[in-house]
C-alpha cells in the first residue's frame, strides 16, 4: 500500500455566503488558504494537494494565488463540488482522494496522518474513512478519504442538491452501500461541540488570526496541543467566537432529512 497515490482536495472558493472572500484574508503575511495548503502539506501523508476552485471569474484569485505560491490548482464546476472532488481526482490518477475544506486552517496535520494511515492500514474494511461520524476533534480537523471507486459511485448516483454540493453525504448517508470506517480522538475526549476552529463568520477569522499570531513564528506546525494549551492560558482567545461554538453548514440538510424521514412515515401510514 506504500504506491497507494493519495490526492488531498481543498475545495475553495471566493463567494462564500456567510463571509465574502475569506479564504483570502491575511494570516501572519499571507492569503487565509496558502496557510491551510502549508499546513496540508505538511502532513507526511498528503500525497498530491491540490487547490479546487470553480471556473467561475470570481474564483480567478484564487488561480493566482496558486500559481505564485506553486501550489497546484484545478478549476471545475462552481455549485456542483462532488462533480469538481472527481474531476480533479480524475486529472490526477488518485487511487484515493481525500476531501479537507478550506476553511480549517488550523487543522492538525498529525490528524490528517492518523486518518489517512488508519484508511491506509485497514483500506480492504473501508471505502471510506473520516474522523467526523461521529467527530470528536475540535470542529475544524475535519478528514474525509476515500477510494476513487467510490467518489465514482456518488459522482454517478448523487441526485440531491445537498447531495452534489457539498461532495460526501451520498456516501456517509448511505452505510447499506459503502463501508464507513472512523477515527475517534485518542484521547477519549469529545471537543467537537467545545471548540470551533473553523471559519464562517469575522469573529472567526478573529479567533483564527489571533491563535496565528500567537503561535505561527515559534512553530509554524503548531498543533491541536499548542492551541489547547494557549486557549487555557488565554481563555479570552476562546471567547472571541465562542457564540457560534455548535453551528455547523449541515444544520438545515438535517432539519430536512428529518422531514423526509416524517414524511416516509405518514405514507407508511395511510
Amino acid at each position: 500500500m506504500s504506491q497507494l497515490k493519495i490526492v488531498t482536495v481543498i475545495q475553495a472558493r471566493t463567494g462564500s455566503t456567510r463571509l465574502p472572500h475569506k479564504v483570502l484574508m491575511s494570516l501572519c503575511g499571507k492569503p487565509l488558504l496558502v496557510r491551510m495548503v502549508e499546513r496540508v502539506m505538511s502532513a507526511q501523508l498528503a500525497g498530491t494537494v491540490v487547490v479546487a476552485t470553480s471556473t467561475d471569474k470570481s474564483d480567478n484569485t484564487i488561480e493566482e494565488i496558486c500559481k505564485a505560491e506553486g501550489i497546484e490548482c484545478f478549476r471545475g464546476e462552481l455549485n456542483d463540488l462532488l462533480d469538481r472532488h472527481y474531476q480533479t481526482a480524475k486529472k490526477y490518477n488518485a487511487d484515493a482522494v481525500a476531501k479537507i475544506p478550506s476553511d480549517c486552517p488550523l487543522i492538525d496535520p498529525e490528524i490528517i496522518d492518523k486518518v489517512f494511515k488508519f484508511y491506509i492500514d485497514n483500506i480492504d474494511k473501508y471505502d471510506f474513512v473520516s474522523n467526523l461520524h461521529p467527530a470528536t476533534y475540535p470542529d475544524g480537523n475535519d478528514v474525509e478519504i476515500m477510494s476513487l471507486k467510490t467518489i465514482e459511485t456518488a459522482w454517478k448516483e448523487a441526485e440531491r442538491k445537498l447531495e452534489r454540493e457539498h461532495t460526501t453525504p451520498f456516501i456517509w448517508e448511505n452505510p447499506e452501500k459503502f463501508r464507513i470506517g472512523n477515527v475517534l480522538w485518542e484521547t477519549g475526549f469529545n471537543y467537537s461541540a467545545k471548540h470551533r476552529w473553523t471559519i464562517d463568520y469575522e469573529e472567526d477569522y478573529i479567533f483564527i488570526r489571533t491563535v496565528y499570531e500567537e503561535l505561527y513564528k515559534k512553530n509554524p506546525k503548531f498543533s491541536i496541543n499548542n492551541i489547547l494549551n494557549l486557549l487555557k492560558d488565554k481563555p479570552f482567545i476562546y471567547d472571541i467566537n465562542s457564540r457560534y461554538i455548535g453551528k455547523y453548514w449541515y444544520e438545515n440538510h438535517l432539519e430536512e432529512l428529518n422531514q423526509i424521514d416524517d414524511y416516509k412515515k405518514e405514507l407508511k401510514k395511510s
